[in-house]
């Protein structure tokens, strides 16, 4: 493995309190409620030598999706866009919304947020995994946003789509605050034997006691991902600003740097900051796009 040319955040998200978008976005959560916009994100990724950053939906509307790549079309650090779409929606309506994000330069992957849902077996029905098989077949990225009580159910969907290249959020979100290792870490190291499923290391910080985090409470979890799924599936992601609840955006560096194994080489852990986000999402750089 050779070391990475790039450095990327594989997950942040942007948004504004302008849209009606965001169930989440209300002035109770003083932290998130407030526009979330490129020059905001840009400095943090400069002052820790990222090249580029992925940006993933926050909300369950194509209206989202699009706003999202308008607002990026001209932010040269911003590589690419997981975006949303109704995966259950009738077979042709779903394939020509897939259809027409496709057109779009900088759109790289689909989010259906599974953990919003009532339903915790959502990812089985028959018309959720008929559009499953669509986007794997076009070898669309997918990424999968659950809590531990949906990972049986997934990993059921994906007995039926072995194909999805798909990566798990924020570790499947483990009960970190509780230092709770079982069942998250059978099921994920499942998760991990489908060889084009991989996994972000993002979004810990909100799993732990905001207020009380340290670094050793993580460990175990970041050190059975990368054990499992190896060096060479796993991505950083800072998930701000989600993190900034409990979290800076450094200290989310400092985390992640600081919790991967120690038997990781310089290449392995620079191509988890860098070439494995590149490699998920087939990301182009600004020079490739236009070329």
């Amino acid at each position: 493995m050779t070391e990475s040319r790039f450095r990327i955040d594989s997950h942040q998200h942007f948004w504004t309190t302008r849209r009606q978008d965001y169930d989440f976005l209300t002035p109770d959560r003083p932290t998130l409620w407030r526009d979330y916009l490129p020059t905001d994100l840009e400095p943090h990724l400069v002052r820790h030598g990222f090249d580029a950053s992925v940006v993933v939906q926050a909300a369950q509307t194509e209206a989202e999706t699009d706003w999202l790549l308008d607002l990026v079309a001209g932010v040269p650090f911003v590589w690419g866009v997981v975006g949303w779409l109704d995966f259950a929606a009738p077979p042709e309506t779903f394939r020509r919304a897939l259809r027409r994000l496709q057109q779009r330069p900088k759109f790289v992957g689909l989010r259906p947020m599974l953990q919003e849902l009532q339903d915790d077996a959502w990812i089985r029905r028959p018309e959720v995994l008929r559009n499953l098989r669509w986007v794997a077949d076009e070898g669309v990225p997918f990424d999968i946003l659950v809590y531990p009580r949906h990972l049986p159910h997934v990993v059921a969907a994906l007995e039926e789509v072995p194909h999805l290249h798909a990566v798990l959020d924020h570790l499947g979100k483990p009960p970190i605050a509780s230092g709770v290792l079982e069942p998250w870490s059978q099921w994920v190291a499942r998760l991990a034997a489908f060889p084009d499923v991989w996994c972000k290391l993002s979004g810990m910080v909100t799993e732990a006691d905001w207020a009380h985090w340290k670094p050793e409470d993580m460990m175990p979890y970041v050190h059975h991902v990368v054990t499992v799924f190896g060096a060479d599936r796993v991505m950083f992601g800072s998930d701000w600003p989600v993190c900034l609840q409990a979290a800076t955006y450094d200290q989310v560096v400092e985390l992640a740097t600081a919790t991967l194994p120690g038997t990781l080489g310089p290449a392995e852990r620079s191509a988890i900051f860098g070439d494995n986000a590149r490699r998920f999402y087939r990301l182009r750089t600004p020079a490739e796009s236009i070329s």
